[in-house]
């Protein structure tokens, strides 16, 4: 085939998120504001009931959906807001599979706690061959330190869920719930873990939004099964805002929605009792600071991107879904493994598409890389355990699994702006590759 040029992930942005955001320009409020709550209401709606075309301009919807998802700067500042509304402090220990992006360990580690790496299961998980926690290694893990662990939807594929509530109902006696020490902040989490009373599940969707799984006897979507759950919209997402990510959490008993809402607000806006929306009505400039906090809100010309991404959200699933079916074909007819995104009882976001090539090195691996890279197909890994990392201890002989699923794993483009032609150049590409290194 002629030579061609295949990126990795390219943004998929259509002249309808342009003028959206040639619109907000042209208001002159460019930062936190109507499109942001907006947003938010209608991700709300969308983790809810699965549907992107809800109204929620209506004063119905803004009181059914408001007050549920917080829309941030990032993926990462989302779950270091969720670990700090639970109380995630010093002295506490977080669960994380050793198989994950940094970010999942360094919000945790953000917020003062021991993370707790814990081994994948071997070859992942027999159905999807994701690279999924152990679940008997979690249950060995929690102590009582445990305040929390994070599960991570990698690729976009579910994660066992039920079984993570299971062991955390199993582990209620370790469970100590922190004391307040009088701050707003301290008040709400400690009646937060009061009221869970175990070990809060959360869960890392950067990769999942829009997948679902069924959760106990219910076919439920990401944002509505865990604790707390953090989305990411960065630009090689599914679905970007550029830059940004955003929080939610399920009801909790004797806890109103808004108190947890606004604490988000105040966290996410350097502790400020008001925005800058609100210090815009008459005579409402005067603001109080509740604590020394951060700045990682999301800004309005950002979520109009989003709100037009979320508009086209169904479509890109479904391309996503077509592309993956050519990539199946293929790796299956060269014997190579592959990530399985639908099953009867979970649908993937389709946002990875990760390959295990048999029976090859490490540097056979990064040879094929190089290889497809030389005729113009990018290809990346997802990802070298986190114990691998000078940042994390460079050691990753407790955690052999993940080492083992790294070291000839690749993977292959995945985007909306690949047409037919170019991912069957992406299959011929990788069956050279493939033949000339194992040969």
């Amino acid at each position: 085939m002629e030579y061609r040029e295949i990126k990795f992930s390219p943004p998929d942005i259509s002249e309808a998120e342009i003028k959206e955001v040639e619109l907000v320009l042209k208001t002159g409020w460019i930062t936190t504001g109507p499109r942001v709550k907006l947003l938010e209401r209608r991700l709300a709606a969308y983790i809810e009931t699965g549907k992107t075309d809800i109204d929620c301009t209506t004063p119905e919807a803004e009181k059914e959906y408001s007050n549920r998802v917080v829309c941030l700067n990032s993926a990462t500042a989302a779950e270091e807001l969720n670990l700090r509304v639970f109380g995630i402090k010093e002295g506490d220990e977080v669960i994380i599979p050793a198989y994950t992006y940094t970010a999942t360990a360094s919000a945790a580690i953000h917020c003062g706690a021991k993370v707790v790496f814990v081994d994948i299961q071997k070859d992942g998980d027999p159905k999807t061959h994701m690279p999924e926690m152990d679940y008997d290694a979690v249950e060995k893990a929690i102590t009582e330190k445990t305040k929390a662990i994070i599960a991570v939807d990698i690729g976009g594929i579910v994660c066992d869920y039920e079984r993570l509530f299971q062991i955390v109902e199993s582990k209620r006696k370790l469970f100590i719930p922190a004391e307040s020490d009088g701050t707003p902040l301290s008040d709400l989490s400690s009646s937060i873990q009061k009221a869970i009373g175990r070990v809060a599940v959360f869960a890392d969707c950067a990769h999942s939004l829009g997948a679902s799984r069924v959760f106990v006897g219910k076919r439920t979507q990401t944002g509505a099964i865990a604790d707390f759950s953090s989305f990411s919209f960065h630009a090689v997402k599914n679905f970007t805002t550029a830059e940004g990510g955003c929080s939610t959490w399920l009801p909790i008993e004797g806890i109103d929605n808004s108190e947890i809402y606004n604490m988000f607000q105040l966290l996410s806006l350097h502790g400020q009792n008001k925005d800058a929306l609100a210090k815009t009505k008459v005579g409402a400039w005067e603001y109080d600071i509740i604590g020394p906090w951060y700045k990682c809100n999301m800004t309005d010309v950002v979520a109009a991107i989003g709100l037009r991404q979320l508009d086209r959200y169904q479509g890109l699933l479904s391309r996503r879904v077509e592309i993956m079916k050519k990539y199946d074909a293929a790796c299956d007819e060269l014997g190579i493994s592959h990530l399985v995104h639908h099953l009867d009882d979970m649908d993937s976001s389709n946002h990875l598409y990760l390959i295990r090539i048999p029976g090859i090195t490490e540097e056979q691996r990064n040879a094929i890389i190089e290889k497809m890279a030389e005729k113009g197909v990018a290809t990346n890994v997802h990802y070298k355990p986190l114990p691998m990392m000078s940042a994390y201890g460079k050691d990753c002989s407790l955690s052999p699994n993940a080492y083992d699923y790294y070291h000839n794993l690749i993977t292959l483009p995945l985007h909306t702006l690949l047409s037919d032609e170019d991912v069957d150049y992406v299959c011929e590409k990788l069956k050279d590759a493939v033949c000339e290194v194992r040969d």
